[in-house]
């Protein structure tokens, strides 16, 4: 018997535990085996996997299912049918007028204003007189050089006269010719000089703006006004360097101005620049306009174009049925979707109080690239991608892609003038 077969009392020392009581004929309790446990364990593990996984699969079949009825909705877009037209080949450019003789009016030496002869914005003729600068003693000092000039003619005479009667030497007449011809010179040089205090229109022109006032000093090369010859005028405008083998002088062109609206004004080509520019690779080109009403005014912003060759057949669209990428220019052309049952084509039947009837597509685009020509107004030339009698998306492109289906409304066209008159706002 051990210590922990006893145990202790109350009153004295230590007892012996009393002996467990067994039931004749009980089993004792079995615990559940290892193979069981495993068993258990790996049900549950795939009931939990099952869970997830089959959760997963059964949201991507859904998904799936979901995504397959949301089909690409049809588009309504405006057509044209593509046409063949007469298109005049042209080279087009931007220009800046000039006079045909244009100066900033000055005067070449310095003074006080003394006169002004003319006002601002007439018209001149060539040689008028428009200013004088005070004189001062110029005329006193001419009157002086004039004195002596006639001095030395009349020493000269008299030295003459001498030497043919052998009574003075032939250096003598020699020096008095040259201080007659010297004082010559200094009444010429200060005839020079009064005039150049005297600024005369160079050309017939308009004067513009006078810059001066009477009593002013007016320093050297100070501007007094500009003078412009406003008929004939030309332009001034370039031209790539390919251009040379289809422009000469003499040819027409036409010139629009912004602010007289589409009216053209006719000119010819009168010169083309015997250099290309090495930096621009274009080439200057000058062309003359009539103006007889002087409407025209030099550094006014124009349009050129200029016709070559003779017209061409070529297939044209609105520039609105272009998308312009930087892979490529692309249009959508419409083809009939052959799937779909001739009854498509009739009428839908009318739909339910309250309901609206979906439109069906009948048709579905095709994207194709174009090779673009020429502009002119609205149109733009297609040299390569359209052929006539397609028909072609112009308006509500936006939203399309390749094989898209689309509904056809014509009700709202954009232009396709070759001529556009934009409207007086």
């Amino acid at each position: 018997m051990t210590a922990q077969d006893l145990e202790p009392t109350s009153t004295g020392p230590l007892e012996p535990k009393p002996a467990p009581v067994r039931v004749v004929g009980a089993r004792p309790p079995r615990r559940p085996s290892v193979t069981l446990r495993m068993i258990i364990m790996l049900i549950l593990v795939g009931i939990v996997l099952f869970l997830i996984f089959g959760f997963g699969a059964f949201r991507t079949i859904m998904i799936g299912k979901f995504l397959a009825t949301l089909k690409n909705p049809p588009q309504t877009v405006a057509t044209m049918v593509a046409k063949a037209s007469s298109f005049q080949p042209e080279q087009n450019s931007t220009g800046t007028l000039i006079a045909e003789q244009g100066a900033n009016l000055s005067a070449e030496v310095a003074g006080i204003v003394d006169t002004i002869s003319f006002k601002s914005g007439q018209n001149v003729k060539k040689g008028q007189v428009l200013l004088t600068l005070r004189p001062n003693n110029d005329q006193a000092l001419l009157a002086q050089l004039r004195a002596t000039a006639s001095l030395d003619q009349v020493t000269y005479q008299r030295d003459l006269a001498q030497y043919r009667a052998q009574a003075v030497s032939m250096q003598t007449v020699d020096t008095d010719r040259a201080n007659l011809a010297s004082a010559q010179a200094n009444v010429n040089s200060q005839l020079a000089l009064m005039a150049e205090k005297t600024v005369k229109a160079p050309f017939s022109g308009r004067i513009g703006i006078r810059a001066v006032d009477l009593g002013e000093y007016l320093a050297a090369g100070t501007t007094i006004a500009s003078l412009q010859k406003l008929n004939p005028i030309d332009i001034d405008f370039y031209l790539p360097q390919a251009a040379l083998r289809t422009i000469r002088p003499g040819m027409a062109v036409q010139v629009t101005i912004e602010s007289f609206g589409t009216t053209p004004f006719d000119g010819k080509i009168i010169a083309i620049d015997s250099a290309v520019s090495s930096t621009t690779r274009m080439i200057q080109i000058r062309a003359q306009l009539t103006n007889p009403h002087d409407e025209l005014r030099p550094g006014m912003f124009a349009r050129v174009a200029i016709a070559v060759g003779a017209p061409e057949q070529v297939v044209t669209l609105p520039q609105t049925a272009i998308a312009y990428n930087s892979f490529g220019d692309t249009v959508f052309i419409v083809k009939r979707d052959k799937s779909t049952p001739a009854s498509a084509t009739k009428p839908a039947p009318k739909a339910k109080p309250g309901k609206t009837a979906p439109p069906k597509a009948t048709h579905y685009v095709e994207q194709v690239f174009v090779t673009l020509g020429q502009t002119r107004g609205d149109q733009v030339a297609i040299l390569k991608g359209v052929s006539p009698g397609d028909q072609v998306v112009v308006a509500g492109q936006v939203k399309l892609l390749n094989k898209s289906p689309v509904i056809i409304d014509n009700k709202i066209m954009p232009s396709d003038s070759p001529d556009p008159v934009v409207p007086n706002e």
